[in-house]
């Protein structure tokens, strides 16, 4: 630079410099106005022919509208995808309720029967043992005799107590004996606190 400051002075310098940002924004003018006419000139065409990026806009900016179109698309199937999961979860959750409802009815029926039943069975022991409190002591002792010791122990246990003692009396010292264990051992392990 210094052997051009030589040959045409600092100011010389200084107005090539200039001269030469002017020419080269006339030239851009130019283009542009070169553009402008071809783009004026094909405005029919521009109606049917697909969007190109502006002049000066980078090449890959098409590259990146495809690649927002497609990350839109991606976006949007899982979207649906996601509402379709949901919707899926609450049919779910609509027939664990309704599973969950016919579940609860079904145990009150079932509560409702087991208390029927044992309220029959109840009765049924309650009126076999007032059977067996009314029998002669020796035929109800020959019934006791075939019994299991625990099944004994438990009609003996809710007759009163001068009944049981009448067919206590009346059964064989092995089979008295073997109900007075279990008549003993019954209550072993209640709490007594």
């Amino acid at each position: 630079m210094s052997k051009i400051a030589g040959i045409f002075g600092v100011r010389g310098v200084l107005g090539i410099v200039v001269m030469m940002l002017v020419a080269s924004g006339a030239l851009r003018l130019g283009a542009f106005g070169f553009a402008v006419a071809k783009e004026a000139s094909s405005d029919e065409k521009a109606v049917t022919a697909p969007v190109r990026a502006p002049v000066g806009v980078p090449q890959n900016f098409e590259e990146m509208l495809s690649l927002i179109e497609k990350r839109t698309m991606e976006l949007d199937r899982k979207e649906i995808a996601l509402l379709d999961r949901e919707q899926a979860l609450k049919v779910a959750r609509q027939n664990i309720d309704q599973e969950l409802e016919r579940l609860i009815e079904t145990e009150d029926r079932l509560r409702a029967t087991i208390a029927r039943v044992d309220g029959a069975a109840e009765d049924d022991v309650t009126r076999l043992t007032s059977v067996y409190e009314t029998m002669k002591p020796k035929m109800a002792a020959a019934v006791f005799e075939q019994m299991a010791p625990e099944f004994a122990a438990g009609f003996l246990g809710r007759m009163n107590s001068g009944a049981a003692a009448n067919i206590m009396s009346a059964l064989t010292s092995e089979k008295a004996y073997a109900i007075s264990v279990v008549l003993a051992g019954r209550n072993a392990n209640a709490p007594t606190q």
